[in-house]
């Protein structure tokens, strides 16, 4: 079973592309042909990739093919992953695969872009909690401080294909990020194969590839204070990543009703509260927008928007936790990503 222990939520975009553009059809007559699908759980959450060209199911095999590779390179759990090596290296330099330096060095791009808002060397932090238990607890504090005081992406050094910790205690965990390039390298091999029509779902990772009988894809947003595939909003998009980041999957509740989600503050390694319920990023890349999710998350309204707003060709969407959601200026307006509500939605 493949394993990536990413923090993303495994619901938190819903396929509203095939739900809600064509009446809950497939829309075959525009297509020219049945969709086909491939479903498998890996990455530790349900993908999806499903191709309106009618090819053969070999390219879905294909598909599904590069998702296991890059997870046997990127994954922190696999034994032997490149990242599984540079964790149990010590500080040791350890060659890896040009993929995995290529991944690393846009997550350094990202932490220095953000203040340390994002850092993949929250291994430490990020051990302590384990939302999955049928019986999770707050980490001790000691525990905790320790752990973050071996938290710092400046001591993550790339030479070529060479990492080293310069911290021996520290470790890294590219949940953030990885899923958003492997998405990237699932798209990549589809044009490869002459696919111009596809949903990419890794888990929430949506790619809508080209367009649905000539019309965009209608992506759902999921509404973080209510059960799975219920949709808040959604957004109109061809060629274009979605990804979203939201307290509402992996959380917990204390006996005295303190809450505690995965979403991490580097600082402190505990769970960010800033009024934020979700982010999502609407970018060319997935791994641009997987980075920003976390980034902007951490950072808060005020700050992420600014990021975003600073960056070209990319989109947010944040939403409050008094269900307030608040856009950059390319969503919602006249020459704008279309945004479309609960009304707009029936």
């Amino acid at each position: 079973m493949l394993n990536l222990s990413y923090r993303k939520a495994a619901a938190s975009i819903l396929m509203a592309a095939l739900l809600l553009a064509s009446g809950c059809t497939t829309n075959t007559q525009d297509s020219g042909s049945e969709p086909v699908s491939a479903t498998g759980f890996m990455l530790d959450t349900v993908i999806t990739v499903t191709l309106y060209d009618g090819l053969s199911n070999d390219t879905l095999d294909g598909a599904l093919g590069v998702v296991s590779k890059y997870e046997q390179l990127l994954s922190k759990t696999i034994e032997g992953s490149d990242v599984w090596n540079i964790n149990h290296a010590r500080g040791k330099p350890t060659v890896v695969n040009e993929d995995t330096a290529n991944v690393i060095n846009t997550a350094l791009k990202y932490s220095e872009l953000c203040g340390g808002a994002f850092d993949i060397t929250i291994g430490p932090a990020s051990n302590l909690w384990d939302f999955k238990s049928s019986t999770p607890k707050v980490p001790d504090a000691d525990e905790l401080a320790a752990a973050i005081s071996h938290v710092d992406y400046t001591k993550v050094q790339v030479e070529g294909s060479t990492v080293t910790l310069l911290d021996p205690e520290a470790e890294i965990d590219l949940g953030a990020i990885a899923k958003g390039y492997i998405a990237d390298k699932v798209v990549e091999y589809l044009a490869s194969r002459g696919v111009s029509s596809a949903i990419v779902n890794l888990g929430g990772n949506v790619y809508a590839m080209g367009s649905k009988g000539g019309n965009d894809w209608t992506v759902g947003l999921q509404d973080p204070f209510k059960r799975r595939e219920t949709p808040i909003a959604a957004v109109k998009l061809k060629n274009k990543s979605v990804v979203t980041s939201g307290i509402y999957e992996r959380f917990f509740k204390t006996e005295d009703g303190t809450f505690y989600h995965h979403i991490l503050d580097p600082k402190t390694g505990c769970s960010v509260s800033n009024g934020l319920a979700s982010v999502t990023i609407i970018s060319d890349k997935s791994i641009d927008g997987d980075a920003l999710t976390t980034s902007c998350f951490v950072l808060g309204l005020e700050e992420g928007m600014k990021l975003v707003e600073s960056l070209e060709g990319v989109e947010a969407i944040f939403i409050d936790d008094n269900e307030q959601a608040f856009m950059t200026d390319g969503i919602g307006g006249e020459n704008g990503i279309p945004y479309l509500t609960t009304d707009d939605l029936g």
